[in-house]
């Protein structure tokens, strides 16, 4: 278990940045061809949250955007707070909805519910198709070994989880780079000082849910930013 930590640390370098956009380029869609994306997007919303909370609603909202013409997203927004407060909205297809819902959050101390978001996640494939989940948080006070088994049948289930760390606590970075590695997704940290870089790696993750590496790459060519920097190093594998 790791403690609460609102200090925020360096941000990413290229390397971590690289290594995140080869791994979601590299990643198969599951999806089938011109059908809206579908991806969970779960915060953790406990104290330690709070002071990035707000920026962090207004980047993720831009996810749609760069999604339109793809056929669109739709999003499920979940998180947890307090004492085993959880909740996941319906699956939403604009903005302005994800917007106002995340509004209406606010964070409250109490310990994380990883497991519950990847639970979630193995449940929401039972009803349909998923074909990515995001996670945005700081720590982690669960079992690794529980986190690990969830994680990994994600990964059986084709849902990648891409998660993306506040910080670098060391013990928190392991877990969350085993979550992304056993779903066969990606990890990558990023700070209060890199808003640009965070919301470049998101509408990523959210043009690779919509339309693939294909789309990935072009996103990269006309968007610029660290998307751009790095998309020549992706690997030729996935869709």
């Amino acid at each position: 278990m790791t403690s609460k930590r609102t200090d925020l640390e360096s941000p990413a370098d290229a390397t971590d940045v690289s290594a995140f956009l080869r791994q979601v380029a590299a990643t198969p869609r599951v999806g089938p061809p011109g059908a809206r994306g579908r991806l969970i997007f779960a915060m953790d919303a406990t104290a330690s949250r709070e002071p990035t909370w707000d920026r962090a609603a207004q980047i993720q909202s831009g996810m749609f955007i760069e999604t339109r013409d793809l056929g669109g997203l739709e999003v499920q927004l979940c998180y947890y707070r307090g004492f085993r407060d959880f909740s996941a909205s319906p699956w939403l297809q604009d903005s302005d909805a994800l917007l106002k819902r995340m509004n209406g959050v606010f964070c409250e101390a109490g310990l994380t519910q990883i497991g519950r978001v990847l639970q979630h996640a193995l449940d929401e494939v039972k009803k349909g198709r998923v074909d990515a989940l995001v996670f945005v948080g700081d720590c982690m006070e669960e079992s690794r070994d529980r986190l690990a088994d969830l994680a990994g049948r994600l990964g059986l289930s084709g849902v990648p989880a891409f998660v993306f760390q506040e910080g670098r606590d060391p013990a928190t970075e392991r877990s969350f780079r085993e979550i992304a590695r056993l779903s066969g997704g990606a990890w990558c940290p990023f700070d209060s000082g890199s808003p640009r870089m965070l919301h470049d790696l998101l509408a990523a993750v959210a043009v690779y849910a919509a339309g693939g590496r294909a789309a990935l790459t072009h996103y990269g060519e006309t968007h610029g930013g660290a998307v751009l920097q790095l998309t020549h190093q992706m690997t030729k594998k996935g869709t």
